[in-house]
């Protein structure tokens, strides 16, 4: 099943211009694979390195930490149970490949380990069948403040 922006939109609270995911190509319980087009007229491009422009090693995680929060909104519904997946810690990120304007960027998560309402993850950004990113990391489960007035 591949799933589009409502679908994106509907698992994780992310949007643009900070959502780093345009479609997931599968995911189950355990793992997802899913896609980030780097159009060249993205903001960041501007102004990192203007002459030679590089998607930020920081965001280039951030596309895989999304990635694996739409894997965790396989877990049970955590949009309709007012959580949403926060970072909590970052293990062993290794930077092997430059990320330029124009690149398709494979995410690949897979869910290692989950003790309470902690998430184990691994993953990695590849271009082109190259590793640019891979990256350890947990995500915990953070309630929602309820809306004023509610």
């Amino acid at each position: 099943m591949i799933y589009g922006t409502e679908e994106i939109h509907r698992a994780i609270p992310h949007r643009p211009p900070f959502l780093f995911v345009d479609r997931v190509l599968e995911v189950d319980d355990k793992h997802i694979v899913a896609e980030k087009f780097l159009s060249p007229d993205l903001d960041f491009f501007k102004g990192h390195y203007p002459h030679f422009p590089v998607m930020p090693g920081v965001l280039t995680c951030e596309s895989i930490f999304q990635a694996g929060a739409i894997l965790l909104s396989q877990q049970g519904g955590m949009m309709e149970s007012g959580s949403v997946p926060v970072l909590a810690r970052i293990r062993d990120a290794r930077f092997k490949r430059l990320v330029r304007p124009g690149d398709m960027v494979a995410l690949t998560v897979e869910l290692e380990d989950k003790v309470g309402m902690a998430f184990f993850m691994k993953g990695k950004a590849t271009v082109n069948g190259e590793l640019a990113v891979s990256v350890s990391f947990t995500c915990a489960l953070a309630k929602t403040p309820e809306p004023m007035g509610a």
